[in-house]
């Protein structure tokens, strides 16, 4: 077994059970890519077991904390039942979930989600993909189904010095997927969706905006950066009379117009338009348009903190404009799923867009991921998705 020794100092996050190693914090020692090193202090004495990554910053990722653990195909098992064991417990109100999220179920740089009965799987790792064939044997015997799906090509796999992959792991069979999700049914394709196919891990803020839509009365929906339309759907759902879509994928728009459809609404009270989201704002203050709801769910704009204060503006700026739109007593649905923009940053970013509109409002809500995409009290960085509901004043 090979071993990383850490410089003097280095060890103190291993031992709080942060699960990184970064390159500067290394010593002495190297490994082959994914490959199970021993970790130590400056003295010597045992850290965790991990996968080294030769090409990452993130040299190493810790599978274990138990030194009388062994890193083989039993772990992975235990692994992925574990995972499996809390997804049961979990209040998940649809037949599409996230079973496995990375360090949280101490699998770093493995994704797996479920769509009915496809599996898809992303290996973010050069330890993931290391073990990708046990992984993908003891997926299927732990769920008891036959289709993998991987999708390996998110930019971070890069990073690892690995090639983006996808296709079919284990079964075949077509791409497209129907799935429950509370009251509703949506659609994917997962060969070509974002992520793994969809965004689960705002399920339950779908709902709550429904549920809010529903209370406030709110009739004049606009749904910013849609996608495939969830939001658009819960709007519907919570008695919206005109509901707006604004995405630039053409593709995304089309599939939100079959959602409308499939869930039996009047295809009148629903709009796509393939257009820039800033520039549609703006366009919709220059005509004197006002809406009793807006959404605010862009992509990731800070992949990390160095890139956080350019995000910033960009925020800012959205968030701006759409409080300038909103009626009074509108409500503001307002999301950041960048992980270089903190929970305290981005309410500071909101109140000074509020500033700057000017406009107040009241934070009824503050929402982040649904329960099955967790974060751990030891991996912070573990936290991404956050966001505000707000009523105009």
């Amino acid at each position: 077994m090979k071993t990383i020794r850490l410089r003097e100092g280095k060890e103190r996050s291993l031992q709080r059970r942060h699960p990184w190693v970064f390159e500067g914090s290394i010593a002495k020692g190297s490994g082959d890519a994914g490959e199970t090193v021993k970790v130590t202090a400056a003295d010597g004495s045992f850290l965790a077991w991990g996968a080294y990554s030769p090409a990452s910053q993130i040299r190493v990722r810790a599978w274990s904390f138990d030194e009388a653990e062994r890193i083989d195909a039993d772990f992975f098992e235990r692994r992925i039942e574990a995972a499996l064991a809390v997804r049961a417990r979990l209040p998940i109100a649809s037949d599409a979930m996230r079973l496995i999220h990375g360090e949280a179920d101490g699998l770093p740089g493995l994704v797996v989600d479920r769509y009915a009965d496809t599996l898809v799987a992303q290996f973010a790792s050069t330890g993931s993909e290391r073990w990708k064939d046990v992984i993908a044997d003891h997926l299927l015997a732990a769920t008891g189904l036959t289709r993998l799906y991987e999708r390996s090509d998110a930019n971070v796999r890069s990073l690892e010095g690995l090639e983006p992959r996808t296709g079919w792991l284990r079964g075949k069979g077509e791409t497209e997927v129907t799935l429950q999700e509370h009251q509703w049914r949506l659609s994917l394709d997962v060969a070509e969706g974002h992520k793994t196919g969809y965004y689960l891990d705002q399920r339950d803020n779908r709902k709550k905006f429904a549920d809010a839509v529903r209370h406030y009365g709110a009739k004049r929906v606009l749904n910013c950066y849609s996608y495939t339309g969830g939001f658009s759907v819960a709007a519907l759902a919570g008695g919206a009379d005109e509901v707006l879509s604004v995405d630039s994928s053409g593709p995304a728009l089309a599939r939100a117009d079959a959602h409308v459809r499939l869930n039996g609404f009047d295809a009148a009270r629903h709009t796509s338009l393939d257009a820039d989201v800033n520039q549609t704002l703006r366009h919709c203050l220059e005509q004197g348009r006002t809406f009793d709801a807006i959404v605010l769910d862009p992509p990731k704009f800070a992949p990390s903190a160095a890139h956080a204060e350019r995000a910033s503006r960009a925020y800012k700026d959205i968030n701006r404009l759409a409080l300038k739109l909103l009626a009074p007593g509108g409500l503001l649905f307002t999301f950041s799923c960048s992980g270089g923009i903190s929970a305290d940053l981005f309410h500071k970013i909101v109140a000074g867009a509020g500033l700057d509109a000017p406009a107040d409002g009241f934070i009824l809500d503050r929402v982040g991921a649904t329960p099955d995409h967790p974060q751990t009290i030891c991996f912070p960085e573990g936290e991404y998705l956050k966001g505000l509901l707000i009523l105009k004043r």
